[in-house]
């Protein structure tokens, strides 16, 4: 295992090397999985864009202690890792080109990234921010400030049924229409967006849903609220239904991400409304 600099820029030229690669980000209760390459990862504060066969990422700088080059008997990996030491994002390279790459990357030595520049982002207020405000609330720590101060949004919100995830899934898919999906481990995030190909569920309440290239995998027996939530986006007042753990951290988002065709937006917005409150 080798260290590499989880510093920004540094980190996104490393990463976007990178031309095959399974990025997954995640835990128990949700999961996203695509193969690809690299989108240049943004900074919590900064602009956000899913675009079609890129992996998007996003970080919180300060919560991403390390990133390490990992290896064991047969794969190559690369793990962003918080500081308790877990991975919150990794990305296994699946070429042998990419894998000999990594073994180029510089290293740096236990502890320089304290030694570095610190520049907090400015990160828009949630309590009247728009969709992207939002989501970096949950980026800093899982939302779960945000959520205990969740009478100070100005923005619409209400507390609907976990159940009907899958229901909506099944319905998206069944009508063609695109969502976007955005998947939390501490200080990262990964997005996707595009039509939802298969949807299936086992018994014990797991769903899975193929989104244009990535894969999302929901534990609805782990989630203990879901709300949905109205704010500003590139179409005007945009809906988003977020899943939340046993500890009031979001992990999970399904909304519409940036420009969508006027009849895609309007269908989601009916959809959203048609929602049952919990």
């Amino acid at each position: 295992m080798r260290l590499i600099d989880p510093r920004m820029p540094e980190l996104a030229r490393c990463l976007t090397l990178f031309q095959y690669v399974q990025a997954v980000t995640g835990g128990s209760v949700a999961r996203i999985d695509q193969a690809g390459s690299y989108a240049v990862p943004s900074l919590r504060g900064d602009a956000f864009a899913v675009h079609p066969g890129s992996i998007a990422l996003r970080l919180d700088a300060e919560g991403i202690e390390a990133a390490v080059v990992a290896r064991d008997e047969s794969t190559v990996s690369v793990r962003l890792l918080d500081a308790e030491g877990r991975t919150v994002h990794q990305g296994r390279l699946l070429s042998e080109g990419d894998r000999l790459l990594a073994g180029l990357a510089g290293t740096v030595e236990a502890g320089a990234r304290a030694d570095g520049p610190s520049t907090p982002p400015e990160v828009p207020a949630w309590e009247n921010g728009d969709q992207l405000a939002q989501l970096d609330a949950v980026l800093a720590d899982g939302g779960a400030a945000r959520r205990r101060a969740f009478d100070r949004y100005r923005g619409e919100h209400r507390e609907i049924e976990a159940g009907v995830v899958s229901a909506v899934l099944d319905h998206v898919c069944s009508v063609g229409l695109p969502i976007g999906v955005a998947v939390f481990a501490p200080a990262a995030m990964q997005a996707c967006g595009g039509p939802v190909h298969v949807t299936d569920r086992t018994v014990g309440g797991r769903v899975f849903a193929a989104i244009a290239e990535s894969s999302v995998e929901i534990d609805l027996a782990g989630v203990r609220a879901c709300h949905l939530v109205r704010s500003t986006a590139a179409h005007g007042p945009t809906s988003a239904i977020e899943l939340d753990d046993e500890d009031g951290r979001c992990v999970a988002v399904i909304t519409q991400f940036g420009m969508v065709g006027e009849d895609v937006h309007a269908a989601w917005e009916h959809l959203a409304a048609s929602l049952p409150d919990a």
